[in-house]
């Protein structure tokens, strides 16, 4: 076979990648190697020496193979063709083309072909040889269709990048957006619960059908879909995670709770005065929940009340004082009955465990009584119990028994400057939070006067001198705002008073003020200021003392230490009889290490006066996670019954650092810093 001939083969399969494909793409290949395989493939004889080069070895097809080489197209199933994936009906070529060929598959495509060249390589040219003969010699070349020549305003390079982005961002949500996420909002959108959801309607049932087909295609040909894709659907489609809607389709398939997700997006999109739609699930949604409920025989497990005393039995009682208010007579701690205390009062405490105190002290003790601080407002606890006492567990554990912290959730603002990407593992951290109920469009400020007079804040986030640094800042809030200053090490800290305070910056009709958290130590101390703040106002939150050796102390602050403050019915820096003490239902009958255990002390007329959930997704037995939506919104919906005949008090978790002071009468009447 002539070369010509050849070459006529190549061209016709070229025009018929074309009439087959809308798009050409580049294959991220190495050219020079792509070049070395073509030209070595060739056997001996086929390949001779012609004058000083091998016959093949044209600087005219070197070039053509190097800037078109690695151009392919993409096939209905999903299979990059190759210019070389043709029939040469030759011994000659076959071999290095299907090497060619193999050489490209090895690699993905980068990029769309976006060109302004309309030519690439040469048809032929003539030259002299030595004897003075003229020759004709026929190259590799191909005259790209004007309609694949790009002739736009913008640059090559401009319009590449483009193409690729899109294809990158839709392979990236076809790969991280569930299905479940997707037909989630779908179903809000039926139901009418999501703001201006039905303009996203239409582009969300096209993205699952994509998201269904894209399921089936094996892996190593889902990017080579992707690029098709990406050109059939269009930018918008493509980029569905850039959009508002697709940062909720994100959050859901992140496993964000459902209405914190939608919270989110309105907050994107939706004026401030929306009243969102009560429903935060769906009709679906609840049926299949329902279906697995009744199937797993459930279905009278799900309504709540608080737990009383009389629904625990003796082997899960660590500590139980059946009449905590009758007082031992003639007792040493009788003239602190009515008392409110200052910890720093309070001299030579003696520091226990919590085991210690268990194994050693409790078996003798007649009477606990608590110094609950306003520090521990954020560990107040409920135990909850099923109406039904039968009723079947639908908890990991044995048993049916839940419990709910204060506001449902401990370290809730922690949580929140981590979610914001501030750091709270420092030696000392100052965080503020507002706008809770979006109320409080406020800019506050956090603010830090070091005991060298420099002042953390906005303009000057970080201390070279102590380390100390405004990790977060939150200008416009939209939903929960914070703001963190953090001390990452004491190797930097300069003794002296820290002054912590908050500014508002710029008012904007707030009705709320703020809440803020000193820690140190392994200790929270939680404030609060209720009133809004004006203009330019500036509240002290409180000044810490340190000292190297000594450690840190508050020394002056926001409602001290020593005020007084009622909550769940019982006063804050006062001592209550503990009525009952217990491990968490996690730990009873001798179960071990399911979830962290937490230790509770259980207060005589501790009532919680909140509406606390019925029970929690991480309580749930794992067949329940395919309906963790459902069940999100069930146990906000599944209310504890009111009661005043209830099992509440503080909680600790055995994982995070804390202490609480007691006092016990027994054989021994003793002062005790419980150390968790």
């Amino acid at each position: 076979m002539s070369f010509k001939d050849f070459r006529s083969l190549m061209l016709d399969h070229i025009n018929g990648m074309l009439a087959a494909a809308s798009k050409l793409y580049v294959v991220d290949v190495n050219k020079d190697e792509l070049w070395e395989t073509y030209l070595n493939t060739f056997k001996p004889e086929y390949n001779k020496l012609y004058i000083k080069r091998s016959e093949h070895d044209c600087s005219a097809c070197r070039h053509f193979i190097k800037s078109f080489g690695n151009i392919v197209t993409i096939n209905s199933k999903n299979e990059i063709v190759t210019i070389w994936d043709f029939d040469a009906q030759s011994e000659e070529y076959q071999p290095s083309i299907d090497a060619c060929a193999k050489f490209i598959r090895k690699h993905s495509i980068s990029d769309v072909l976006v060109t302004k060249e309309t030519k690439f390589g040469i048809e032929s040219n003539k030259s002299m040889l030595e004897n003075g003969d003229v020759v004709t010699f026929d190259h590799l070349y191909y005259v790209l269709p004007l309609a694949r020549v790009y002739s736009g305003r913008e640059t090559v390079d401009t319009m590449m990048a483009k193409y690729r982005d899109a294809r990158n961002v839709l392979k990236r949500s076809l790969d991280e957006i569930t299905d479940d996420s997707v037909e989630t909002v779908l179903d809000l959108i039926a139901q009418n619960s999501l703001y201006k959801g039905e303009e996203w309607k239409g582009l969300l049932e096209k993205f699952l059908s994509v998201k269904k087909e894209y399921a089936k295609i094996a892996e190593n040909k889902k990017g080579n879909y992707c690029w098709l894709a990406s050109d059939k659907h269009g930018e918008v489609l493509s980029k569905i995670r850039n959009h508002s809607i697709g940062v909720l389709l994100q959050n859901i398939s992140a496993g964000m709770e459902l209405d914190k997700a939608i919270r989110k997006y309105e907050a994107i999109v939706a004026p401030t005065n929306y009243k969102r739609p009560k429903a935060i699930f769906t009709k679906k949604m609840v049926e299949e929940a329902q279906k697995t409920i009744n199937e797993l025989g459930l279905m009278d497990a799900l309504g709540r009340r608080f737990a009383v005393l009389d629904d625990i039995t003796v082997n899960n009682i660590i500590f139980a004082n059946r009449d905590a208010s009758k007082r031992i007579a003639g007792s040493v701690f009788d003239k602190l009955k009515e008392e409110k205390f200052d910890k720093k009062s309070l001299k030579k405490l003696e520091k226990i465990s919590i085991g210690d105190f268990i194994k050693n002290v409790v078996p003798t003790a007649s009477s606990i009584e608590l110094l609950l601080e306003g520090r521990h407002e954020g560990n107040l606890v409920s135990l909850i119990a099923p109406k039904n006492k039968e009723s079947k567990t639908m908890f990991k554990w044995n048993n049916n028994f839940g419990w709910a912290y204060h506001k449902n959730l401990t370290d809730s603002m922690k949580e929140n400057v981590k979610a914001a990407g501030g750091k709270v593992d420092g030696v000392l951290r100052f965080s503020i939070q507002w706008n809770d109920k979006n109320d409080n469009r406020d800019d506050l400020d956090a603010h830090c006067v070091e005991p060298d007079k420099n002042e953390i804040y906005f303009l000057s986030k970080c201390s070279r001198l102590t380390g100390g640094e405004l990790d977060v800042d939150i200008i416009h809030p939209t939903g929960v705002a914070v703001e963190n200053i953090i001390y990452p090490s004491l190797s930097k800290m300069i003794d002296g008073t820290y002054r912590f305070y908050v500014h508002c910056f710029s008012s904007r009709g707030a009705k709320s003020g703020f809440k803020a958290e000193i820690e140190f130590d392994g200790q929270v101390y939680q404030f609060e200021y209720d009133k809004p703040l004006d203009y330019k106002e500036k509240i002290d939150v409180a000044k810490v003392l340190y000292r190297k050796g000594v450690g840190f102390e508050i020394v002056e602050s926001l409602n001290g230490t020593t005020s007084s403050k009622k909550v769940w019915n019982i006063d804050t820096n006062k001592f209550h009889p503990v009525q009952v003490m217990m491990f968490s239902p996690n730990y009873w009958d001798e179960q071990n290490g399911i979830g962290n255990k937490h230790f509770f002390f259980m207060l005589k007329n501790c009532i919680n006066d909140t509406n606390p959930n019925g029970f929690f997704n991480e309580f749930l037995k794992e067949e329940f996670m395919k309906h963790k939506r459902v069940f999100e919104a069930l146990g906000k919906e599944m209310r504890v019954e009111e009661s005043n005949d209830q099992l509440s008090g503080i909680g600790f978790n055995s994982t995070q650092r804390n202490s609480v002071v007691v006092k016990v009468s027994g054989t021994f009447n003793r002062m005790l810093e419980i150390t968790f």
